[in-house]
């Protein structure tokens, strides 16, 4: 071979060797980022303490209760549960000693509240709203500023476990709402977007729901509006649109007791709301007829019991609606929440109904609290087919608690601490659809200290939107 014709192909095999390794070191890249992302294709979770299925049939008793069992993902799927599983090429993520279950439901809340925090506390909700609230509606926040707001709230609902949230939005301008949807989506949770029907908004609604919702697994459209006489044309366009595009109506009922002579169960009835899938938020001043009529039409309850707590709204007629076979969730409601602790919640939610009822073994007991926090809050928004129990074929929607830490140790029934003792640092990792968003209590593929300060500068304007200074 000529001496050029040589150099000229040891150029070309320098050039193939070059070329192959930058290809590897790219793929190698891709591969470290999904990694960072918690999304890998198989997950094997092994030999967890305490399994909590939520499918008696996967297990035994109420919450379907296992022990030193595996769990494998494939995927956004559980594949498998069982012991002693194999997962041939899975990471392999060791649970000895915790507890695995799946993740919380929360089917009420209002994210963007999480900027006004420590608002109103000395108010009842019709004060708060006026002080805390109302004023952000005239000087409308824009993308960037409801996408930090959102953003905050779902990294706090990360954090204590929560898998899937609604939020029922202001939805004040169509960049609030596109902020709002893309601090959503980032989050990686599940979420249900209540969107307000307001001002002839129906067509952007339409689109919304065809253009980002629809394509994305994750996501779900509520329709949100209020029973007040002043909002009753908007409640007739939700009932309305809701017919059309085959979705739910949700709306705050009877809340304060204020709000009586608003003739509010009327405007439901009136405007054709009891004959389309509805979810009622608080519903706490209701008589026993208004109890009948929600049974009757199977309407959907949302209980939020540190926020009526708070703002010294009531206590929920539990016993009576439980008597009627109303399905009863848990939601967290935002700014007047105080925390997006479900756990809190839980007990809360026992602990008013123990209070009323001077009985410790009302309902809802222990296990039926932590029914309600998972599968009963997904069977109420419509997807206990997809997730609220770890069911093979379901989502791998689901949280590893660690009970050993001081505040829940030592052990005597996991059950029933997980709600009197459980706090958010007990979660130590939090998947969706097989996508780790918490590791080892730490947030996955965020800066959460970039949020928490982006927050901080929103803040400033809000302080002085609100109170002037």
């Amino acid at each position: 071979m000529p001496k050029r014709h040589l150099t000229r192909l040891i150029t070309i095999m320098c050039f193939v060797i070059l070329l192959a390794s930058a290809f590897s070191t790219l793929a190698a890249g891709n591969s470290a980022a999904s990694s960072d992302h918690g999304h890998p294709k198989r997950i094997l979770i092994r030999n967890a303490a305490l399994m909590l299925t939520m499918d008696p049939s996967f297990g035994s008793g109420l919450l379907g209760e296992r022990k030193n069992a595996d769990i494998l993902i494939d995927g956004d799927t559980i594949a498998a549960i069982g012991e002693g599983l194999h997962g041939e090429g899975a990471e392999v993520i060791d649970a000895s000693g915790k507890i695995v279950m799946p993740g919380f439901v929360d089917i009420h809340n209002h994210h963007i509240q999480s900027i006004t925090r420590g608002c109103g506390t000395d108010e009842d909700v019709i004060d708060w709203l006026s002080t805390c609230i109302f004023p952000l509606v005239n000087v409308p926040l824009d993308w960037a500023e409801a996408y930090t707001a959102v953003r905050l709230s779902t990294l706090d609902l990360i954090g204590t476990g929560v898998t899937t949230s609604q939020d029922w939005s202001s939805s004040l301008s169509l960049p609030f709402v596109e902020g709002s949807l893309s601090a959503l989506e980032d989050s990686g949770i599940r979420f249900v977007f209540g969107y307000r029907t307001l001002d002839n908004n129906s067509d952007t609604i339409r689109k919304i729901k065809r253009e980002r919702l629809d394509p994305n697994p994750l996501a779900t459209l509520q329709l949100a509006a209020a029973p007040s006489p002043v909002l009753y044309p908007d409640l007739v366009e939700a009932v309305k649109l809701a017919r059309e595009l085959g979705v739910m109506v949700n709306v705050h009922l009877l809340e304060s007791i204020r709000q009586q002579s608003e003739n509010q169960m009327a405007n439901l009835q009136q405007a054709g709301a009891f004959d389309v899938p509805l979810l009622v938020d608080h519903a706490i001043h209701l008589t026993d007829a208004d109890l009948d009529v929600l049974a009757s039409h199977h309407v959907k309850v949302a209980h939020n019991p540190l926020s009526n707590m708070r703002l010294a709204s009531g206590v929920i007629r539990m016993q009576d609606m439980h008597a009627r076979g109303i399905a009863v969730g848990l939601g967290l409601d935002g700014g007047t929440n105080d925390t997006s602790d479900m756990f809190n919640t839980m007990r809360t939610a026992m602990g008013l109904q123990r209070s009323k009822t001077l009985n410790p073994k009302v309902f809802p007991t222990v296990e039926e609290v932590l029914q309600m926090a998972t599968i009963v809050g997904a069977r109420i928004l419509g997807k206990e087919n997809e997730i609220g129990s770890l069911t093979p074929g379901k989502k791998a929607d689901l949280i590893i608690i660690t009970p050993h830490t001081v505040n829940f140790g030592p052990q005597i029934d996991w059950v029933s601490q997980l709600v009197f003792n459980g706090q958010p640092r007990n979660v130590e990792s939090v998947f969706v659809a097989g996508r780790q968003l918490l590791r080892n209590g730490k947030y996955v593929g965020v800066n959460s200290d970039q949020v928490l300060a982006d927050a901080e500068a929103l803040a400033t304007r809000v302080r002085h939107t609100l109170f002037g200074k």
